[in-house]
């Protein structure tokens, strides 16, 4: 009698690091459970891998619920896999079928080089948050709640920008391995709230500055980062940073 488990065959890349050369190695899995997430479905590999001696492959993952953004895997020519709106921890094997092939390779950009196998260097995102992605405050008791009045729909709108969780999807898909979606996001979470204000023009100067000397690309309208984005990111983010890029060269040295 059929137990629903499933057999596959995993064509994953190895990769020793960032100047070596890399190619797909099968694996062939048996008795993989439906209910396993794709993480939990390489925990049965690396354990197979390690049990006959073979060093395991190499990912990252950490908190597995869709919220740090450490996982990254280009599966099946799509970052995170088939699904719409769901990072790869999230993903199921009932997402696949018996007897599948599936190819997994790793983030493919020059800004993100490989560090080892699936796992890739991301710290660009990082020193772009860096150059302009906070708010110069004194720290202190906290305001009151209502001090800062926002209106609902900015509001909406700023912490549907703050969902981004940097994972890099937008990197991988784009053709042009644009980090705009990224970028905007983290611009647009501050710009559309007063807090964001002061230093609106400045943030957005220094984080594009940033993000083009770590060496993306440049957007070209395509629309992929916000198709495949697991927390489905707006491009209108990407248009709100380009006004307030070209708006900041209209202001005056002490406004910036």
């Amino acid at each position: 009698m059929s137990t629903g488990n499933m057999n596959l065959t995993l064509k994953v890349w190895r990769q020793k690091d960032s100047k070596a050369k890399g190619n797909l190695v099968d694996y062939k899995l048996s008795e993989i459970s439906p209910d396993m997430s794709f993480l939990e479905m390489f925990d049965v590999l690396n354990e197979q891998l390690i049990n006959k001696g073979d060093e395991p492959v190499v990912f990252d993952h950490d908190c597995r619920e869709g919220i740090c953004g450490a996982c990254s895997m280009f599966i099946n020519g799509r970052p995170h896999g088939p699904k719409d709106r769901v990072t790869t921890c999230q993903l199921h094997m009932r997402s696949f079928k018996d007897g599948d092939t599936i190819v997994v390779e790793p983030w493919r950009a020059a800004a993100f080089p490989v560090i080892k196998d699936l796992t890739v260097d991301r710290t660009a995102f990082d020193r772009i948050i860096a150059a302009g992605g906070f708010i110069s405050v004194n720290t202190g008791n906290a305001q009151d709640a209502n001090a800062l009045p926002i209106p609902k729909l900015q509001a909406d709108a700023a912490f549907e920008a703050a969902a981004c969780i940097g994972c890099g999807a937008c990197v991988a898909t784009c053709k042009n391995a644009s980090a705009m979606l990224f970028t905007s996001a983290k611009i647009s979470q501050l710009a559309l709230l007063p807090q964001g204000q002061p230093e609106r023009y400045r943030r957005a100067q220094s984080m594009v500055a940033q993000m083009d000397a770590e060496g993306f690309g440049n957007c070209t309208n395509t629309g992929a980062c916000e198709a495949e984005c697991p927390k489905g990111i707006s491009l209108e983010n990407i248009a709100r940073m380009n006004r307030d890029f070209y708006a900041s060269k209209f202001v005056s040295e002490e406004e910036v």
